[in-house]
């Protein structure tokens, strides 16, 4: 798909951590009290609000702690918490300004920690684009793709990476929206390769999460590009047999040469991290090993503090372990 060669220089070792500015990610704007299936948070925090739900006291507070835990990357989520110049009608109220961005990025730096910028272009987690996200694969759509990841890279003064999201499109993921959009076959691959290319354009080297292996594996392992960082992600405890679609996508990665950093969270098991570390140490070549990353899926808010500071806690002791079993 592209040339292999421009990003095999791996970086650091990455203990990476996902925070959200923006959270219109998951539902359309609140309609009643149904929720989203499978997801136990409050429908507040998993459907579209119309103002920035971002604790800069908290943030504060999570990157001196996680700097202390030994992270040295945040993953940056933007969606509508940005006062974009090119689309300024998808900023929520209290969005950012991008003198606000760039400071608690240089912040960022100071702590030790890289940066990276996030947004997820997935149809299922699309909110954020206000009307564009019913225009999926049009002109239109491609012209707003284009504009926003050039000026996210712009304030985050142009990152070796771009997590660009593209989990979860399917209807099982979407079954109570009011607009299903899925995009599959050859145009999920073509507007993959577009957001691909467009990120390369500006220097980043392409992110994503990788469940569209689970049900397209030898589609995938074929037409994946080595250039993309593959971030398969299990949030389970590892004791199931009804994971193993999930789990055996490690394997499959590193067999055809992917440089994965895989993603645990605090979601449902509060030590899957140090799990994963165990879980793959033997299944992903050290060498195509940039990392891990944590997550914890709540909004950056006082309220969702504890599950934050879990999240931290939970980075930390996976790099110890991982200290302790690593030769």
């Amino acid at each position: 798909m592209y040339n292999d060669s421009v990003f095999l220089d791996t970086q650091k070792f990455s203990w990476a951590f996902l925070a959200h500015l923006g959270y219109n990610m998951w539902a359309d704007p609140v309609r009643d009290k149904r929720g989203v299936p499978g997801m136990p948070q409050s429908l507040t925090a998993v459907c579209a609000e119309d103002h920035l739900r971002f604790d800069l006291d908290l943030w504060h507070e999570t990157t001196k702690a996680l700097a202390e835990a030994g992270c040295n990357m945040i993953v940056l989520d933007i969606g509508e918490g940005l006062q974009y110049e090119s689309h300024p009608e998808i900023a929520c109220k209290g969005a950012w300004s991008k003198d606000v961005l760039a400071e608690e990025i240089f912040n960022l730096k100071m702590l030790g920690i890289e940066a990276i910028p996030k947004l997820n272009f997935s149809a299922c987690h699309d909110e954020w684009m206000g009307e564009v996200s019913r225009m999926v694969s049009t002109t239109p759509y491609y012209r707003f793709c284009e504009d926003v990841i050039s000026e996210v890279c712009e304030v985050f003064g142009h990152p070796r990476l771009f997590h660009l999201g593209m989990d979860e499109e399917t209807y099982g993921h979407q079954s109570r929206y009011n607009v299903v959009i899925i995009r599959q076959a050859e145009q999920w691959w073509h507007d993959f390769d577009f957001l691909c290319r467009t990120t390369m354009r500006c220097g980043a080297r392409p992110w994503v999460w990788s469940d569209y292996i689970w049900h397209h594996e030898d589609e995938f392992l074929k037409k994946m590009s080595h250039d993309v960082l593959q971030s398969n992600w299990y949030y389970g405890n590892f004791a199931s047999e009804e994971d193993a679609v999930y789990l055996r996508a490690f394997e499959a990665l590193d067999r055809a040469g992917f440089e994965q950093m895989p993603a645990g969270s605090v979601w449902s098991c509060e030590d899957n991290l140090v799990r994963m570390v165990d879980f793959t140490r033997d299944k992903i070549s050290p060498d195509r090993l940039s990392g891990y990353l944590q997550t914890v899926w709540r909004p950056m808010m006082a309220n969702y503090a504890s599950n934050q500071r879990r999240g931290v806690k939970m980075l930390g002791k996976a790099k110890e372990h991982y200290g302790e079993v690593s030769p």
